[in-house]
C-alpha cells in the first residue's frame, strides 16, 4: 500500500441521494422550425444575392442544436443562390492552429458531410485598422475575403468578468474571429478591461468588415435551447445586451450555499471557456467576477474527448485524476492561457490515482473533526445540471427547497476494481 492510499484510506465516503433541480424551463419544441420561421420573415434574405460567398462563423462550445441550426441556415443561404462555407470563430482555441480549430468543430457535429459546405480554417488575419490606442481590429482572413458573413453564437454569462457584452456575438467578432491575434488585442490589458474592449473592437470591425446579420442563440438551465434571435448587423450592439440580462435569468446554478465538496465529473472547451463555468462553482481564476457558492473543496474527474486535451480550468480546482492528467496537454491547453494572459486556470492541482482516491482527498482535507459531516454534491458538468447527486446528510435541506425533488433512496458510490466511478 502506498503512503498516500494509507493516509486515503480510513477515509468514509458519503451514501448519495439523486435529486432533481427545477429551474425556470422555457422552451423551443422545434428550435429550427422557429429559426426559419424568424429567419424568413425578417428583411435579412434581402441582403443576399446570387453567387454571394458567405463565411459562417462557428464557435468552440457545445451550443444545443446549433448544428442543425446551421445546417438550415446553409441551405437557405444555398436556396438564395449563395455559396456558404463554415470558418472557426474562436480566437486561440484548438491549440491557436487551424487544424486543431476545424478539428473541434468537427468533434462538436459541424461536419461538411453534415452540413454540405466546407470547412476553411486558417489563422491568418486582416487589420481593419484602430479600434483605439493600441486596439488593432483583426478579423478571420477567409471571412474577410468573403462576400458576406454570418455571426452563430449562444449568449451568457462570461466565467471571468461583467459588463453589457459578455460571451455573445460581440465577443465572436471581437476575439472569435480575430483569432489568436485578436484574442490576444482584448486580452492583452486583462479581463479587467474585457467589457470595456469587446465592444470598442466589435464595432469597428462591425463597421469596417461584411458582416451582414447574427443568429443569437439563448440556452435554459436544462441546456435547451429557449430563443433563436436572428439581428441584423446594424442591429447587434443594441439588442445583445438584454439578451445578456436573460441569458443571466435562465443561467443554472447549485441549489446549496456552502459545502465541503464538489465534485465535476469532467470539464472541456465545449462546456466553457475555462473547461466549466465558474459562475456555477464559485471559483474564479481573475478578480474581476464574484459569487456562487461556497466551495471548500473542488475536484474533476475527467476531460472531455471533445476538448481535445485541453485542460483549461484544472487549475482552478484543488483535484484531479491521473486519467484527466494523462489527457492534459500543453500544446492545446497554454496557448489559450498564454493568449488571455491569465496563467492561473492551467496549473496542476493535485492528482490522484482514481476517483475514489479524490472524493477521499477532498473530504480528508476539509478540515473537519467528523469527516462524516461533509456535504457533498456530485455533478456531470455545469450544462447538465439538472439531476445531481449530493450526500445523505443535505437531506433535510433538499426536502426544505422547493426547487429539489428527491429521486432515489441513498445509495453507496460504485467503484470499479481500478478505483474509479462506473
Amino acid at each position: 500500500m502506498s503512503i498516500i492510499q494509507s493516509l486515503l484510506n480510513q477515509v468514509p465516503l458519503p451514501r448519495m441521494v439523486r435529486v432533481r433541480q427545477h429551474f425556470e424551463r422555457p422552451v423551443l419544441s422545434d428550435p429550427v422550425g422557429e429559426f426559419l420561421s424568424r429567419f424568413r420573415s425578417s428583411s435579412l434574405l434581402e441582403k443576399i444575392t446570387r453567387g454571394m460567398s458567405i463565411a459562417i462563423a462557428v464557435g468552440s462550445r457545445g451550443i444545443s442544436n446549433q448544428p442543425a441550426i446551421v445546417k438550415a441556415l446553409v441551405s437557405e443561404l444555398k436556396s438564395a443562390g449563395a455559396e456558404p462555407f463554415i470558418v472557426p470563430a474562436m480566437g486561440s482555441h484548438g491549440g491557436a492552429v487551424a487544424e486543431g480549430q476545424k478539428a473541434m468543430l468537427e468533434g462538436m457535429g459541424f461536419t461538411e458531410e453534415y452540413l454540405g459546405v466546407p470547412i476553411r480554417a486558417t489563422m491568418e488575419t486582416i487589420c481593419l485598422g484602430d479600434a483605439g490606442p493600441d486596439l488593432p481590429a483583426y478579423i478571420d482572413r477567409y471571412a474577410h475575403e468573403a462576400d458576406g458573413i454570418v455571426i452563430v453564437n449562444r449568449i451568457k454569462p462570461h466565467v471571468a468578468f461583467r459588463g453589457p457584452y459578455e460571451s455573445g456575438l460581440a465577443k465572436m467578432i471581437t476575439i472569435g474571429l480575430g483569432k489568436q491575434r485578436g484574442a490576444e488585442v482584448c486580452h492583452n490589458l486583462g479581463f479587467g478591461k474585457m467589457a470595456e474592449h469587446i465592444p470598442v473592437i466589435a464595432a469597428r470591425i462591425l463597421e469596417a468588415s461584411n458582416i451582414l446579420f447574427a443568429v443569437a442563440l439563448l440556452e435554459n438551465a436544462y441546456h435547451e435551447t429557449c430563443q433563436v434571435e436572428p439581428i441584423d448587423a446594424e442591429e447587434i450592439l443594441k439588442k445583445e445586451p438584454a439578451l445578456q440580462e436573460r441569458a443571466k435569468e435562465l443561467a443554472p446554478r447549485l441549489a446549496f450555499d456552502e459545502l465541503e465538496v464538489l465534485i465535476m465529473d469532467e470539464i472541456g472547451k465545449d462546456i466553457s471557456g475555462t473547461g466549466f463555468d465558474t459562475n456555477v462553482v464559485g471559483r474564479y481564476h481573475t478578480p474581476y467576477v464574484t459569487g456562487g457558492p461556497r466551495i471548500a473543496r473542488v475536484a474533476v474527474l475527467d476531460i472531455t474527448d471533445v476538448s481535445h486535451g485541453n485542460g483549461n480550468g484544472l487549475g482552478i480546482v484543488d483535484f484531479t485524476t491521473l486519467r484527466a492528467f494523462n489527457k492534459f496537454r500543453f500544446d492545446q491547453t497554454y496557448p489559450n492561457s498564454l493568449t488571455s494572459t491569465v496563467p492561473a486556470s492551467v496549473k496542476i492541482p493535485m492528482v490522484l490515482e482514481n476517483d475514489r482516491q479524490v472524493f477521499q482527498a477532498a473530504i480528508r482535507t476539509c478540515n473537519l473533526s467528523r469527516k462524516e459531516d461533509a456535504r457533498v454534491v456530485r455533478i456531470k458538468n455545469t450544462i447538465s445540471m439538472d439531476e445531481i447527486e449530493i450526500s445523505e446528510n443535505l437531506l433535510p435541506s433538499a426536502r426544505e427547497n422547493p426547487l429539489l425533488e428527491i429521486v432515489s433512496a441513498p445509495c453507496e458510490l460504485s467503484f470499479d476494481e481500478e478505483g474509479n466511478l462506473f
